[in-house]
C-alpha cells in the first residue's frame, strides 16, 4: 500500500511522461522520413467521391448549431441514466420516482423544442416567410 502522495501518482506521472515521447517520438519520425510531395490533386478537398463545388468557407444554418447542442445535451442526459441502474436496486423506490421526475422533465423539454419547431428542417425561415 502507497505511504505517501508520491508514491500513489508515481506511475501515473511516469505513463503520462511515456505517453508524451511516445507521440513527440512518432511526430519527429513521421517529419523526418515522410515525403514532402505537393501537387494541386493532393491539396484538393476529397468528399466522398464527389467533385467538390463551390466555396467551403459558406454560412451555416443557426439550426444545424442548435440540433447539434440539442442532441449532446440529451446524450448527457441519456448517460446520467447508467448510474442510476448501478444503484438502483439499493435505492429502490427514491431511485425510480427520482428518475421518472428526470425522465418527464427531459421529455418535457424535449416535445418543447419540438413544437417550437428547432427540430424542423424543412420549414423555411420564419424571417423570410413573412416578406
Amino acid at each position: 500500500m502507497p505511504q505517501s502522495y508520491t508514491d500513489l501518482y508515481f506511475p501515473v506521472l511516469v505513463q503520462v511522461l511515456v505517453a508524451m515521447a511516445l507521440a513527440a517520438g512518432l511526430l519527429t519520425a513521421s517529419y523526418a522520413l515522410g515525403k514532402r510531395v505537393r501537387n494541386t490533386i493532393k491539396d484538393t478537398p476529397y468528399e466522398s467521391g464527389i467533385t467538390p463545388t463551390g466555396d467551403a468557407r459558406h454560412r451555416f444554418s443557426v439550426k444545424f448549431y442548435l440540433v447539434a447542442m440539442l442532441f449532446i445535451l440529451f446524450d448527457i442526459e441519456a448517460i446520467f441514466l447508467y448510474p442510476w441502474v448501478v444503484v438502483y436496486r439499493e435505492l429502490k423506490m427514491f431511485a425510480f420516482v427520482e428518475m421518472l421526475v428526470f425522465v418527464i422533465l427531459t421529455l418535457s423539454g424535449f416535445f418543447y423544442i419540438w413544437k417550437k419547431g428547432a427540430l424542423d428542417w424543412a420549414e423555411p425561415d420564419r424571417s423570410r416567410r413573412k416578406l
